[in-house]
């Protein structure tokens, strides 16, 4: 067991145990049922809710981190099938339950309850309230919830509670006891995308309401190979100030192919000196044998021209100026993400982030997006205008 496995400390009345695929999580479950059990005296009746009655009992139960499996030989309890029970030599028991079917929590009462895989439960609600009903013995029910999370409504208002104790769990944590290959394959493909931040680092993620981009927009424009690319610009969005507490620079590079864009590199920085973020963008465009900068002028003007000349002169620099508000900028290129005409070569988790949380007032999580200003520009530059983008000779 390892530390994020032990129960917490303090008066709760709900563990929350968020956990990637693999991280252990339906093993503090059990364990934390048989510490009950095994208690003097015990904790019972214990709840054990699955999303179907075969779940509960495959997981929960029989499989290869479920209750069975825990136990010592010798404190095994009895699993009677047709009852649905679970029966310990010092009379503790544990029922099955089935989430799908919240009817069946009436009758039954109990002093404590595990419920698996909460997110993903069927009228996840009606079957989570009936439960809080039967919570009604002994002096203070507790109930452990273990789940790879989702942006349900139920987890939401749980999260929100005052009882409620969270846990965070990724897969990584228990990586001695996953095989290799799953690691490396299965970890290796989806680090850093939406999807394993969700299932492999148990990050609660969800979209901001009327977005321009969304988390499944983002992950349908990933793509496995880059094709030829005509044209390559970098792009940057220019703080005002050069401090540890300024606005970051946006450092996009993206390429053209044919009709779509593909995004190659996010190499946004924050809180050095212009010359510092000049140097990188220069660097970026010798990288990615780039044609052109494309640089935002609204906030330093020339300045942006002369500080990217004095690392190199011979870069050519494309001065575009906002005209437009951040959100009226942006909806064009978000038409053409969900037209299937930008990709990205690889997750950005920043990017992506900032592009999920840009809302109608042209900010993101109440920062100023430049991630998706760069991203922008350098989208707009290669579909959106015909400007004088060198194409590669």
């Amino acid at each position: 067991m390892r530390g994020a496995q032990e129960p917490p400390d303090g008066d709760w009345t709900t563990w929350l145990l968020i956990g990637g695929r693999g991280s252990g999580k339906t093993r503090a479950g059990a364990e934390w049922v048989r510490l009950l059990a095994l208690a003097d005296p015990p904790v019972s009746p214990i709840a054990l809710v699955g999303e179907t009655m075969a779940e509960a009992r495959a997981v929960m139960v029989e499989g290869v981190s479920g209750l069975l499996a825990i136990h010592p030989y010798d404190q095994r309890p009895h699993f009677d099938a047709s009852r649905h029970m679970l029966t310990w030599d010092n009379g503790a028991q544990a029922m099955l339950l089935p989430a799908n079917d919240p009817e069946r929590f009436r009758g039954p009462q109990f002093a404590a309850a595990w419920s698996d895989e909460l997110a993903k439960w069927p009228n996840a609600e009606a079957a989570w309230d009936m439960l809080q009903f039967a919570l009604r013995l002994g002096k203070r029910p507790q109930q452990i919830v273990t789940t790879t999370p989702r942006p349900t409504r139920l987890l939401r208002r749980l999260i929100g509670e005052p009882g409620t104790v969270r846990t965070e769990m990724p897969t990584v944590s228990n990586a001695a006891n996953l095989a290799p290959q799953f690691l490396s394959a299965v970890v290796g493909r989806y680090e850093g995308t939406a999807l394993g931040r969700q299932e492999l680092n148990g990050e609660f993620i969800e979209d901001v309401p009327g977005a321009l981009w969304t988390r499944s927009s983002i992950e349908a424009a990933r793509i496995g190979t880059v094709p030829d690319l005509r044209r390559i610009v970098v792009a940057v969005d220019p703080p005002v100030t050069g401090t540890a507490r300024s606005d970051a620079c946006g450092i996009i590079v993206a390429g053209r192919a044919d009709d779509i864009a593909v995004v190659l590199d996010d190499c946004t920085v924050q809180g050095v000196t212009p010359i510092r973020w000049a140097s990188l963008a220069v660097m970026a465009f010798h990288e990615f044998e780039a044609d052109a900068i494309v640089a935002e002028v609204n906030q330093g003007g020339d300045l942006v021209r002369a500080v990217i000349g004095q690392v190199d002169a011979a870069v050519p620099v494309r001065e575009v100026r906002a005209t437009r508000g951040k959100w009226v900028r942006a909806e064009p290129v978000a038409a053409l993400y969900a037209r299937g005409r930008v990709k990205h070569a690889a997750p950005f988790p920043e990017l992506e982030d900032q592009m999920c949380a840009f809302g109608a007032d042209g900010m993101a999580d109440g920062h100023s997006p430049d991630r998706v200003d760069a991203l922008v520009w350098a989208i707009t530059a290669l579909m959106l205008q015909d400007g004088p983008v060198p194409r590669v000779r």
